[in-house]
Order: C-alpha cells, then structure tokens, then sequence
C-alpha cells in the first residue's frame, strides 16, 4: 500500500486548510506570497487595474489547485 504524504493539513475549525506540514508546502507558500508581493511591481493597481487583478486572481487559483492536489481531503471541522 502506497502511503500519501499530504503537505497541507486541514483546519482544526472550519474548511479548507491550515499551515502546511511539508517542506514542499512551506515552499510552495513562500512562493505564492513573493510571486503576491511581486503583482503590484509587474502591474500597476491604479494604471493597470485588470491585469494586476488577473494576476493576483491566478496566483490564489493556482495556490487553491495546489492545496487541493497535495493537502487533505478538505471538509468541516469543528475542533476534532
């Protein structure tokens, strides 16, 4: 039996998840929150508005994918 290594955990309240349990998912946050530091730099919130927006959009989506793929089965907790 192959064992799967998650690495996101899920929230201990609500649904989706926490912080990550891996090295990768650490990695994987790291960049997501520099490639978001790096959004206002590549396009202008205030001349570029929609791009900068696309942008963060496709950022967070592909953070979500990746959580979904490689953390835990999302679902409610209430603190089990």
């Amino acid at each position: 039996m192959i064992s799967r290594k998650y690495w996101f955990t899920r929230k201990k309240y609500g649904w989706g998840w926490g912080m990550p349990c891996a090295w990768q998912g650490w990695l994987v946050y790291a960049v997501a929150f520099g490639l978001l530091l790096a959004g206002p730099f590549l396009f202008s919130p205030f001349r570029e508005p929609i791009a900068f927006q696309l942008y963060t959009w496709a950022v967070v989506l592909v953070l979500v994918l990746i959580c979904w793929m490689k953390g835990a089965p999302p679902g409610w907790r209430w603190g089990e």
